[in-house]
This record gives C-alpha cells, structure tokens and sequence, in this order.
C-alpha cells in the first residue's frame, strides 16, 4: 500500500513538474502550490491523494474557466478562445515587461528617443545586444562578409518556417 502511495505521490509530482516545464517553456508562468497548499490535513506530510486533489481542482478550476457558457462541456469555440486569451494575457505581459525595460523617464509610455537609445545599446552589444549582426551573421553561411541571393532566400525560407511554427522571436538552429 505504502509502496502504491510513493508511486502515485512520485507521478502526480513528475505530471506538476512537466506541466510547468511545459508552460514556462511556452512563456507561461505557473505558479505551483505551495507546500502548505498541499498539505491539506496540515500534518506536516503531503500524500499523493493531497498531490491528485490539488492537481484535480486545478484542473476542475480551468476547465471551468474555459466553460464559458457553463454547458458542462468544452466546444472547439471556447477552447480556442481560451487559448487566444492565454496568448493575449502573455503577450500584454511581454509588452509591459519590454516597456518597463526602455522607459528610461518613468512615464509608462516609450518616446522615440527612449526606443532608438535601446536599439543603440542592442547594437553595441550593451543588452543583450547586436541582434542584427547576430541575424546576419547566422544567414551569411559561408562567412564572406556579404548575404548572397540563395543565402537571402535560405534565411527567408527560415524565418517564415519559423513563423509557421509559431516560433516568433526565439532564437534556435539554423
């Protein structure tokens, strides 16, 4: 029995840990429980029926979320709905994040200045810097200083593969 409990407290761990990896790869933030979360009964132990409890209200939590007309059921419609608003919610977050970044005066909204001062630190290497001789360096394959027309289209054919992938902005082999 006890060998049964480890091994289910064991894959209901692993199942939590995948599903963040998963989500923290796709640029969604999870946010796991907390030890106490889990330890329902507040005995200083979590079992693997507190793990599946709480990973079952989650679950319970967001389908309910999704179930955007309560039929108990979850359409094409509102999954993909619940999906764009995923995607939305992580893309206004990216945005804040990268308008915090250049706000250089503090005012919440980017000036011209503030965005051409961030472009010139990129370009000096400063902050994570030089993606455009990064990009060129990467589609310039036989390294002769120049992009000839295959090289242009072989790097085209990339990026728009890349777009088709949905792989917008990271970086990755060539």
């Amino acid at each position: 029995m006890k060998t049964t409990l480890l091994m289910a407290a064991i894959a209901a761990g692993m199942t939590l840990a995948a599903t963040a990896e998963a989500r923290e790869g796709h640029g969604q933030r999870v946010d796991m429980p907390s030890f106490e979360e889990l330890d329902v009964n507040a005995d200083g132990g979590v079992t693997a029926e507190e793990i599946a409890a709480a990973m079952q209200a989650r679950a319970v939590a967001r389908f309910a979320e999704a179930d955007t007309n309560g039929d108990g059921g979850l359409s094409a419609e509102e999954l993909s709905a619940n999906a764009d608003a995923q995607r939305a919610e992580r893309m206004a977050n990216r945005v804040a994040e990268r308008i915090e970044a250049a706000d250089t005066n503090g005012d919440g909204l980017l000036q011209a200045e503030e965005i051409a001062a961030q472009m010139e630190d990129r370009r000096d290497g400063r902050r994570g810097g030089g993606d455009a001789e990064r990009m060129f360096d990467r589609f310039d394959t036989n390294e002769d200083g120049t992009l000839s027309a295959e090289e242009f289209a072989e790097a085209q054919s990339r990026m728009e593969d890349r777009r088709d992938r949905g792989d917008h902005g990271r970086r990755g082999d060539k």
